[in-house]
Order: structure tokens, then sequence, then C-alpha cells
């Protein structure tokens, strides 16, 4: 993980103080910044004197040292600011460290091409990515993020006409960021007449004959007489290994976290509220990793004081024994899924960190949670962004033992520098309450139809937001659900291998939720019973950061 700043600018613009500590919030372990400078064309014929200024900070988790940041070539005096994962280059598994890998593949493919040659060596790329490259040969500055938006990236224009790029909204242009599309790779050629008002950016679309679209259409076949699914169906076995497989990219070598103790320290966590999805992702790390390593679970809840104040209210209730965290639904579930995960993976130390957020608390970061999910601006941004900021943070009380709740050493910080999150189980496979709407209002077609829209705006979603505000404790966020080879393989499968709507019931399916049943079947092939029966609930419902104040406010209510 890191964090990136670009500006093209005739004054040398550089990060503000704000943004440049922020931005080494994401990427502790070093901060380097380089400055090229560069005459330009002018629209009166003559030309102008800019700065183009690089900056970044790094996460360091490839490799066997931390590999600074920008990347700048001696002999062409190019430069990468780079912040991704690239898991495979052309479906070969990179070992080490993937920046260098990335650097070297454009630098040769721009030597060919400065247009088609880095679109080619892009769409090679398997990943999460966002970057910044400065070919100095060919005069192009490209920058572009994954399909799928699993980074950040901003642009705007500040107050005084310069360009900037960033991996947060750059405190000086507050006013005019905005997402960079997840379209495809997007280029300026700097040997063009330019003004710094407005650049002239041309688009190397994803899915066009430059740039290849890693996600293929959706499978729309109907099905006539569609087989009950079972726990050993062949889908539902060969998902259980997909699966495994995006797993292992990411949680396979993980360099040791400061302050490592083995044995006693995680390398891994989960970002844990004890569904389906990510209680999935738990049992399937434990297959993965050496049984002497910690897994954490980070599960997070919140005081609440309009759901405390209708409790005191409800005077019939009878007296609950439970705390207000302790009776949030996902603090509720998490603990069940503990105790599940204890029992199934025996020899395993799985550490329940339990993340109580006093109401009082949640105030005091309200304007730091704001000021990183920028440019989004809603209640519901602000609902589920604080949900994922103090998961983020890792900071409760931990406990191994699933029967006993009680705390190990009182408070305790995850050393993990790797978060593990179940995003893009639901639109995959079918888990939200509309798919079954859909399914209902128009059959198997308008399944597959609504199917097909959440997958297709995944790019344009609101993985970047997720990503500003999770990456702010110094922790990179990894999603196995969003690899492109495994929804590739989950696009390309017919509707009904991976939901249960419209499918005969079975003994195997008794009882079980038609959403997302191929996963659920897949918890229950790894003894997860009852966690394959946990119904799908909204982050800021079960953590309960939704409507604090008032039950009157809509999601998509503008903060003031």
């Amino acid at each position: 993980m890191c964090g990136i700043f670009f500006s093209l600018s005739s004054s040398g613009a550089a990060p503000t103080p704000e943004t440049c500590d922020l931005l080494q919030k994401r990427g502790p372990d070093c901060y380097t910044t380089h400055t090229v400078q560069k005459d330009i064309k002018a629209q009166d014929g003559g030309s102008l004197s800019c700065n183009l200024t690089f900056a970044s900070t790094v996460l360091s988790l490839r490799g066997d040292h931390v590999y600074e940041q920008p990347l700048v070539d001696p002999e062409t005096q190019s430069v990468l600011c780079w912040n991704g994962e690239a898991w495979k280059i052309q479906g070969e598994r990179v070992q080490g460290n993937d920046t260098e890998r990335v650097f070297d593949l454009f630098l040769q493919a721009v030597k060919d091409d400065p247009v088609d040659g880095l679109a080619k060596a892009v769409s090679s790329i398997s990943g999460p990515f966002a970057f910044v490259f400065y070919d100095a040969v060919n005069s192009r500055l490209s920058y572009s993020r994954d399909c799928l938006g699993r980074r950040s990236l901003l642009q705007g224009y500040d107050h005084d006409g310069s360009l900037k790029l960033c991996s947060i909204c750059d405190s000086a242009s507050v006013d005019c960021f905005r997402e960079v599309g997840t379209d495809g790779v997007h280029m300026i050629d700097l040997d063009q007449t330019l003004t710094l008002q407005s650049c002239q950016t041309k688009t190397m679309q994803w899915g066009s004959a430059h740039l290849n679209q890693p996600i293929p259409p959706m499978n729309k076949s109907l099905p006539e007489h569609p087989p009950a699914l079972t726990t050993d169906s062949p889908f539902v076995k060969q998902l259980e290994s997909q699966l495994r497989q995006s797993l292992e990219l990411r949680i396979q070598n993980i360099p040791e976290p400061p302050s490592y103790i083995a044995g006693q320290s995680a390398k891994t966590a989960v970002l844990f509220s004890g569904g389906l999805d990510c209680t999935l992702l738990a049992r399937l790390s434990h297959e993965i990793l050496p049984t002497n390593e910690p897994i954490d679970l980070l599960n997070v809840a919140f005081e609440n004081p309009r759901v405390a104040a209708a409790a005191k209210l409800n005077k019939n209730a009878p007296p609950s024994p439970l705390s207000i965290y302790e009776n949030c639904p996902d603090r509720i579930t998490g603990r069940s899924a503990h105790a599940e995960l204890t029992k199934t993976c025996p020899g395993r130390t799985w550490r329940f960190v339990a993340i109580d957020i006093p109401y009082s608390e949640c105030l005091a970061h309200r304007d730091q949670v704001k000021r990183l999910m920028r440019p989004h601006n809603t209640e519901m941004d602000m609902s589920i962004a604080c949900a994922l900021y103090f998961a983020s943070r890792a900071k409760g009380t931990a406990t191994t033992d699933a029967q006993a709740h009680q705390p190990v050493d009182g408070e305790y910080t995850s050393t993990s520098r790797v978060l593990l999150s179940g995003l893009g189980a639901d639109e995959l496979f079918a888990g939200y309450g509309r798919h079954g709407v859909a399914f209902n209002r128009g059959g198997f077609e308008s399944l597959i139809a609504e199917i097909d829209l959440d997958v297709s705006r995944l790019g344009s979603r609101n993985l970047g937001r997720d990503d500003r505000v999770l990456s702010h404790w110094g922790r990179e966020t990894r999603f196995p659900f969003l690899d492109e080879e495994f929804v590739a393989w989950v696009v390309r499968a017919p509707v009904w291998e991976k939901c249960g709507f419209g499918l005969p019931e079975c003994e195997a399916t008794a009882g079980i939720d038609s959403e997302k049943l191929a996963l659920r079947l897949v918890a229950i092939r790894l003894g997860m019973e009852r966690v394959a029966r946990e119904k799908k609930r909204a982050i800021q419902f079960g953590a309960r950061t939704a409507k604090m104040e008032t039950g009157k406010s809509k999601g998509t209510d503008a903060l003031t």
C-alpha cells in the first residue's frame, strides 16, 4: 500500500502539510519526493516552464526490504508512482517486489509504442492498482486505476490551475477533486500545446483494441430444468478451489510486521462481522497459513444513542445482561462465528478483537473520517466509513477463548498490516435482498440483469472511498472475491450455479437462503454449518453506525 501525489504546475506545487501527513499514514515506511522541470508549449506560441512533482509514501509488503518510491530510471529519467499489488503479470505469479517489475514492464513497453505498448503492459497486470507514470522519452504522463477501482486515485485542479493527482483529497483542492475514472488508462501528451487549467487527456478504454477487458460478459443463459445445488456439485467444489487460490496470492509470504513475535503476533487479520463471506475467508486462511500463526478477527460495535434511547423507552422489554456493544448484531454473529471457527479448526489461535466505540469517540473522529472519504459526502458514506475506519484501526480487547469472552491483557492492537475483506461476494453471488425481488418480478432473466448491473458498476461504486478510509492506519485491505481471475470465472458460470433462486430444494439446502447459495454450500463443506445459515446484513446496521442521531435521515442526505 502506498500514497501517491503528483502535480503539474508552473509554481512547483507540493502536497500541503496536511496532505503529506495523511499520505504518510497510508505509507509509514518511506516518504520521498522527486521533481522534473520541463518546458511545454503555450497557446501564445511560446513556452511555459513547468514542474512535475512526484511524491510517494510506502507501506512495505512485498520483497525483502523497503523499495523507495517514486522510482526514477537513471537512463531515461522516467518516473513511476505505484500504489498496488501486481499479483500476476502475463499470467505468471510475481515473486518479490512488484513495483520494480511493473516499472521495468512499463519502460520496455514504451520503447516499442508509447501508447499501445503501455496499454498492453497495463492489460497484463492482475491485481489492484493506481499509478502515475511519466514517460520522459516520449513526454507522456499516464495515470490509471484498475477496472474494479480497488485503489483510490483522485484528480483535480487547484485554485492556481495546477493539475493534481492524489490518493486522498488534497486539502488545497477540496472543492474540485473527483475520482479518477476506472474506464481505462488516461494519457497527457506534454509535447502538445497545453494550458495548465485544461490538459488534453486521452483515455485508452478497457475493452478497446488497446486495453483488454479482464472481466468477460455475463453468462445470460436461461435454464430449462436447473438441477439442485449440493455440497457435491462440481461448481461448488471448484468454487472452493478457486477462492482458495485467490486467497493464497494475498496471504502467503507476508513479511513480518514491526514488533513481530513468532507464535504471538498476527500477520493477517479479517474484517469480521461473523457473516458468511468474511468467515469463509477466515476458514480458508486456516488451511493456507502455518497453524502456529494467529489470525486476528476484527469486530467493531458502536454505541448508538438512538438505539440506546429506544431501549430505555421500551419498558416491556426484559433487561439484557449484555452491554450495548455485546448487543450489536455483528457482535452477536461475530462471537458465534468465532466459536464455530475455534471448534472447526483446533490448534489455531483465533484472536477475537472486540472494538467498542463510544459515541463520544465517534464524534471526536468524525471530521477526520469526513476528510478521508472526500469527495463522498452523504450520511450513508459516513455510516459505512466510520465502521471501516475504526475496524481497520484494529484496537480493542482481545479474547482467544470463544466461550469466556474475557479480554487478554487489557487493550490490544493488532500487529497485522494485511486485512481481508469479503467485499464483492454479494454482487457476484446474488447476496442482496433486491436480487430476490428481481427474481420474483421477472424470473431468471431479471435476476441475471440485476447481477450484471452490480458487477458492471463495481468499478464506479465506493471502493476508492473505502481504500482511503481503511488505509489510514497503515494497513492494506485485500479483496479475494474481487480477484480478476476469480470474478471472470464466476461471471462465466450460469446463474443457477451461483444462487438458489428457482432451484428445487434438497436435503442439503433445506432451510438455507437462496442468496449466495453456492458460498453457503462451500461453508458447509468446510464444517461451518451455522455460518452457512447467516442472513445478509449491511455493515452500518450490523455495527450500528447508521442513523446515530435521528431515524429520519436518509442515506442519500448530504452532510453539512
